[in-house]
């Protein structure tokens, strides 16, 4: 359950730009486990998996067979790789302009 509820249309707008807006579609080159991403920078990714995503990642798998299984914050580096090729073939744009020619203000 969330424990903030955006009480105003204009926070409710930028609570969806910030969890919805300029993703682009990643299929994971290894497992196929499909997620939306966005590269803000260089250095930050932001990440938006779903149910079907982290069932079909094997990584994830590998990790939760694992002693002490999975961290929640583990990354996938196998995802990290197709989203770096997704960055040097240019589906994935990095900045604040997005897919959708949105940018950030």
């Amino acid at each position: 359950m969330a424990y903030i509820v955006p009480s105003s249309a204009e926070t409710v707008a930028d609570q969806l730009l910030y969890t919805h807006g300029m993703l682009v579609d990643v299929v994971c080159r290894t497992c196929s486990a499909a997620v939306q991403v966005r590269k803000n920078s260089a250095h930050h990714t932001a990440i938006q998996w779903n149910e079907a995503a982290l069932d079909t990642c094997t990584a994830f798998a590998e990790m939760a067979r694992g002693d002490g299984g999975r961290s929640l914050h583990t990354a996938c580096p196998r995802l990290a790789e197709s989203i770096d090729a997704a960055v040097l073939d240019g589906t994935v744009p990095v900045g604040a302009g997005g897919a959708d020619g949105v940018s950030g203000g």
